[in-house]
């Protein structure tokens, strides 16, 4: 079970964290908080996104941020139609709040602990700034200082970004915001069946298959072995301390691997290909992958040659 609403606020509290709170009645967009809120500055949305690869992200803006999507996914190297919203089933079971109430403080529940978080630099901005504290019946009200100082608490790093740029990506220029993507999957039970059969588009029975919950649970348990070995591997809070480490490299590496493997096993059309299985999901990853580890790869040289050049400058200096 999630964090509630009391259980956040007595965290802040025990944090030292000064906040201001503001009941209202329940509100499901922006707009309709700043009709309580709104004459005061600092108003936010907050995106819940997914990704191909069933990554998670939210993306906490002010009000008057434009986010584009399709140049986020490009920024975040996942090409133009990498990013979408995640689905309404995805709340209670990652970030376990209702709808309408998605917001940085999610993260405090273990079941988040894989979801990305981008904040809009334009919060440093703001002499306060307001969230939902997991229920959309409250705003709470506080500075990006004691955001982070929240957010540091449960392991995160801020991560404040420049979400209206729009900078090119390309062979020379790689994703700038890539070393942001989490590094573990999520998958969400499949829902169960409500018939033994359904119809096609033809209006004849199809029969459909009446183990599904046990599909779900064993697809379930298998996500949770492929995480458990990325947990074991990668602990480090920070996804840019992978580039800053040779070993940490390939671990993230292999760990994108065993996500992507598990995921093309886990679909249901590759089994027809019988004795060129193999093949099959060789083929699949290096498609999937490609890209992807291209990236890592011009990231981390990036990352080393920073590195030389500041190790050769102090040497210089000394």
């Amino acid at each position: 079970m999630g964090y509630s609403k009391e259980q956040l606020l007595a965290r802040l509290q025990d944090l030292q964290i000064e906040f201001s709170k503001y009941e209202h009645p329940v509100v499901m967009t922006v707009e309709a908080q700043e009709k309580y809120v709104g004459g005061m500055g600092g108003g936010c949305k907050n995106l819940f996104l997914k990704d191909k690869k069933h990554r998670y992200y939210i993306v906490s803006a002010l009000a008057g941020t434009k986010v584009d999507m399709k140049v986020l996914s490009q920024r975040l190297g996942l090409g133009k139609g990498g990013l979408r919203m995640a689905p309404e089933e995805a709340l209670p079971e990652i970030l376990q709040v209702p709808l309408g109430s998605v917001t940085p403080f999610a993260l405090v529940n273990e079941s988040a602990r894989d979801v990305g978080l981008l904040l809009d630099k334009g919060f440093k901005t703001q002499e306060r700034c307001f969230f939902h504290p997991l229920s959309n019946d409250m705003s709470i009200s506080l500075n990006a200082n004691d955001l982070d100082k929240f957010l540091k608490s449960i392991g995160r790093e801020p991560s404040y970004v420049d979400l209206e740029a729009n900078p090119t990506v390309g062979k020379d220029q790689p994703p700038d915001l890539a070393a942001f993507v989490p590094s573990g999957s999520t998958i969400l039970p499949e829902p169960p069946e409500k018939s033994a059969s359904s119809q096609n588009a033809d209006g004849n029975n199809v029969i459909t298959s009446s183990n599904s919950k046990a599909v779900a649970e064993k697809a379930v348990k298998l996500a949770k072995n492929v995480q458990n070995i990325k947990d074991k591997s990668a602990n480090a809070v920070n996804p840019s301390s992978a580039f800053t480490d040779a070993e940490k490299f390939v671990e993230e590496i292999l760990n994108k691997i065993s996500a992507q493997i598990f995921l093309e096993t886990k679909d249901g059309s590759i089994k027809e290909h019988g004795e060129e299985l193999g093949t099959e999901i060789a083929n699949r990853l290096r498609k999937c992958c490609c890209t992807e580890f291209k990236n890592l790869a011009t990231i981390f040289k990036n990352t080393a040659y920073t590195q030389g050049f500041h190790a050769g400058r102090a040497s210089l200096l000394r």
